[in-house]
């Protein structure tokens, strides 16, 4: 007995909803200060809290920059790439 088409489309819309982060990761290229202004600058985030995402990445090796919705973090992880970082999706809780 196969399942209504109804039942998988509930399925897996439920395996995409989520909670997902866009992860920023540290590199051999940037300046701390141009990723502290690509934080501001994308995200509107205060220098405060954009210079403790950017020391995160600095020290720690990533920082998760936002979570939501899988297409949204795939939009902040392109953004991220346009901008010259390393950036990934996971699933929340990673």
């Amino acid at each position: 007995m196969s399942l209504p088409l109804e039942d998988i489309r509930l399925d897996e819309s439920a395996a995409t909803a989520g909670p997902w982060q866009a992860v920023v990761w540290n590199d051999p290229v940037n300046l701390m200060s141009y990723v502290a202004y690509v934080f501001r600058t994308y995200f509107g985030y205060s220098r405060e809290r954009a210079e403790q995402l950017m020391l995160a990445v600095h020290h720690v090796g990533h920082a998760v920059v936002a979570e939501g919705a899988r297409e949204q973090m795939e939009l902040h992880v392109q953004a991220m790439h346009d901008y010259g970082l390393w950036a990934t999706v996971r699933e929340g809780g990673a």
